[in-house]
């Protein structure tokens, strides 16, 4: 859908809240993850997910997508779990504030994936805001190794989430051809679906039924993922890509303060730097890459 309103202002601003409410997700998230482990929090969130989505979209009375979109939903659905899985393992076990600074290197990703799958030229300007990224890791991995007091988990938890970072680059290419094949509220109930059904592949190994007193942290969780999903889908249908992108960036104000108050989490000055770097490296590609339709954001 192309942007049709005259301002920006309340498209930027139900963005911005769209952005917050994805990052008060990540709160229940870690929690869960701490307590159940990824793998369950993830499953039973999406699992929550799909009965929540799916009787909004089913209330539409949708006709059912043909084979080419239930296949791109399909796949992008198994980056979407391994995005998902190596995200939260690693937040379960990082700073929130560490986590999302790292997780923004996506963007740059996006760059080389899409020089891969799309055949798009890579210019020198765009491989300097990758090396500055780069920098940023750097800094914030070597302000926990100063500290000495991380814990023995910490670096394979940067890992993980660098690794989330590839996967949701990857899947951003994928988010953007299935924009152009299905409405928001398909696009969230068929993912939360066919994540759920991938991820229960594993009960045999790795399922664990929580305790009753999780339920409402789950159903939490899946109701803000959800929300978060349609508020960033209406967004981005009002106004330009270019102008929200820089929405993502609040999340690492919010994740400072949610794991601020829940998780009595300090942030360091070497996280920030490193946040600051990597972000000044997407600003310097967003302001080269000419801007493309707008995709569906993704939900991790």
């Amino acid at each position: 859908m192309r942007p049709d309103s005259a301002s920006p202002v309340i498209p930027f601003l139900i963005a911005c809240a769209g952005i917050a409410t994805f990052s008060a997700m990540d709160v229940f998230m870690k929690g869960l993850s701490i307590d159940i482990g990824a793998y369950n929090a993830v499953l039973w969130r999406t699992s929550a997910g799909t009965l929540l989505s799916g009787a909004l979209y089913f209330l539409s009375r949708p006709a059912m997508p043909d084979r080419a979109t239930l296949r791109i939903h399909a796949v992008r659905s198994l980056f979407v779990a391994g995005m998902a899985l190596t995200f939260f393992w690693g937040l379960a076990r990082l700073p929130m504030a560490e986590a999302i600074a790292i997780a923004f290197v996506a963007p740059l990703m996006t760059l080389y994936m899409a020089a891969i799958f799309l055949g798009e030229r890579i210019g020198p300007r765009s491989v300097a805001a990758s090396l500055l990224g780069i920098i940023g890791i750097v800094v914030i991995v070597a302000g926990k190794l100063g500290r000495g007091d991380y814990a023995p988990e910490a670096l394979w938890a940067v890992g993980a989430v660098f690794a989330s970072a590839l996967l949701y680059a990857y899947n951003l290419i994928l988010a953007r051809r299935q924009a152009k094949m299905a409405e928001p509220m398909e696009i969230a109930f068929f993912q939360n679906f066919f994540v759920a059904l991938v991820l229960a592949l594993g009960a045999p190994w790795f399922l664990a039924v929580p305790d009753i007193g999780q339920a409402p942290n789950i159903v939490a969780a899946a109701i803000l993922a959800t929300t978060s999903l349609l508020l960033l889908s209406w967004a981005y249908a009002r106004a330009e890509a270019q102008i929200l992108a820089t929405t993502e960036y609040t999340g690492f104000l919010w994740a400072m303060l949610f794991g601020w108050i829940f998780y009595s989490e300090p942030v360091e000055l070497p996280t920030i730097a490193g946040a600051l770097l990597i972000v000044a490296a997407c600003l310097i590609v967003a302001r080269k890459t000419p801007q493309l339709d707008p995709i569906e954001p993704a939900a991790a």
